[in-house]
């Protein structure tokens, strides 16, 4: 008998919109292409035995404080949540750091001067999380039904991170915290919306703080897959779907991938303008990533970053916007700004005892073939001098490998699509979950709000599934 809702793809988009769906009535079958569930939640040996490496998503802070996955008892399914002592530090070459603890005043006293600037920007997002996450991790324009938290995400969100740094922050140490926050959009810091990552990255960090799955990123997944389960939903892996034809195989179909996996597997039912508006999507940079296994803790030269989950290197603002300006152009940054995770400082089982492992990454153009290993090492050796004499063994990935293990990270893209203002408002395209096809839905990255993992895509997708097909509304 044929499901009500074929789901394609068990990234966590997927698995969220199949718990919706599932919990709802629907029979649901989830059928995915790769031998195992989780799409960039996965965790694996890459580089020796006894080490566990996240081999895409690895910090958490959008899962944790996720207006749909907080709501999942998923601790019963296996998850704990790690958390580092410092969530993001910053490292600068005359041995200090700035520092986002999870405490807002601790943070404050330590950024001095620019405590107060901080706190006004940071501080009201941060103590109305559970609000803001609900309206920013929602389709376009919700902001709108909550003005006051409008005006305080709205406004300073729209600008270019390079200016708000500048006109909001007085030391140099303020400055480069917010821009390594604004990097993660992927976009050059002088374009609009790049100031909104920094923004909600920093208060989820006071608010739920940027933690580890206990024992490897796959056991996220592993516990939202045994959440569709109980809920009712089947899942099939090593289960591909190569072409959705008229014939279709349920009364809905919820597709886990972007607009050019889209545009290979249902071509055959897609309007000729929808197909266009499909290929003019835009994706966002690529990643370059080394996973270390390391004989130590890496030697930080600011004793703050050896007790932080996250590290952002790159030092100044000035050289942060100048990397992701090159990387805008098309160009390698000799300096890239580049994000490293050190796991093991809080959850022990990822490696063998008194070893460590820890993994960075720096954006390069969509596509890139460039091998940027040095250049990653160079800057983490920068701020921590001994790092390349712990190096037990490496393993690395460009775009075209990163692609390769999920195929939905086109040309290394982790993100779902460009972060400009146009895709911002319309991703992919004004559509949103739905297609001109009235069965066939998206809910990957590539669909609002976007990139991270939160599961929000698939749980507005899923909303959409049965207002549209069912004729009924799901969960709050």
């Amino acid at each position: 008998m044929s499901p009500d809702v074929l789901v394609v793809g068990s990234g966590p988009n997927g698995l969220a919109a199949a718990i919706v769906l599932a919990e709802a009535g629907c029979q649901v079958l989830v059928r995915e292409a790769a031998p195992r569930i989780g799409g960039g939640l996965a965790s694996e040996p890459l580089t020796l035995p006894g080490f566990v490496h996240d081999v895409c998503a690895s910090v958490l802070p959008l899962a944790c404080g996720s207006p749909f996955l907080s709501t999942l008892p998923l601790s019963t399914h296996g998850l704990a949540w790690s958390h580092p002592d410092i969530p993001l530090a910053h490292p600068f070459d005359d041995g200090s750091a700035a520092v986002v603890r999870r405490s807002l005043d601790e943070t404050l006293r330590e950024l001095g001067r620019d405590g107060p600037a901080y706190r006004r920007l940071f501080g009201p997002l941060a103590t109305q999380w559970d609000a803001l996450a609900r309206q920013v991790l929602g389709p376009p324009l919700r902001m709108l039904r909550s003005p006051l938290l409008a005006a305080r995400f709205g406004p300073p969100g729209a600008m270019p991170a390079d200016a708000l740094a500048r006109t909001w922050f007085r030391t140099s140490h303020a400055r480069a915290l917010f821009a390594g926050l604004a990097a993660h959009s992927t976009e050059p810091l002088s374009r609009p919306l790049t100031s909104a990552f920094a923004l909600l990255l920093g208060a989820a960090a006071h608010a739920c703080g940027w933690p580890f799955a206990a024992g490897g990123a796959a056991r996220l997944a592993d516990a939202l897959a045994a959440a569709a389960r109980q809920a009712g939903a089947t899942i099939e892996t090593t289960s591909p779907v190569t072409a959705l034809t008229s014939a279709r195989p349920a009364r809905a179909v919820v597709c886990d991938f972007g607009p050019h996996q889209l545009l290979r597997v249902a071509d055959a039912v897609l309007p000729p303008a929808y197909r266009r508006t499909l290929v003019r999507f835009r994706g966002g940079p690529g990643v370059f990533k080394v996973d270390w296994a390391l004989s130590g803790p890496i030697p930080w030269s600011a004793d703050a970053c050896r007790l932080a989950g996250t590290v952002h290197v790159g030092g100044t603002l000035e050289e942060i916007a100048a990397a992701e300006l090159d990387v805008g152009r098309g160009r390698h940054p000799d300096r890239p700004f580049v994000l490293v995770t050190q796991p093991t400082i809080c959850d022990r089982t990822r490696a063998p005892e008194g070893r460590h492992t820890a993994w960075g990454y720096c954006h390069v153009p969509n596509g890139s073939s460039l091998e940027m290993t040095a250049r990653i090492e160079a800057q983490v050796e920068r701020f921590a001098p001994g790092f390349r004499d712990l190096i037990l063994a490496r393993s690395t990935m460009g775009p075209a490998a990163l692609e390769a293990h999920n195929p939905n990270l086109v040309g290394g893209d982790v993100t779902g699509g460009a972060n400009t203002l146009r895709q911002a408002l319309a991703r992919p395209t004004w559509r949103h979950y739905r297609t001109p096809v009235p069965w066939l839905f998206l809910c990957s990255a590539s669909t609002p709000p976007g990139g991270g993992v939160h599961g929000m895509c698939g749980y507005h997708a899923a909303q959409a599934v049965l207002r549209d097909v069912f004729g009924r509304r799901a969960r709050n």
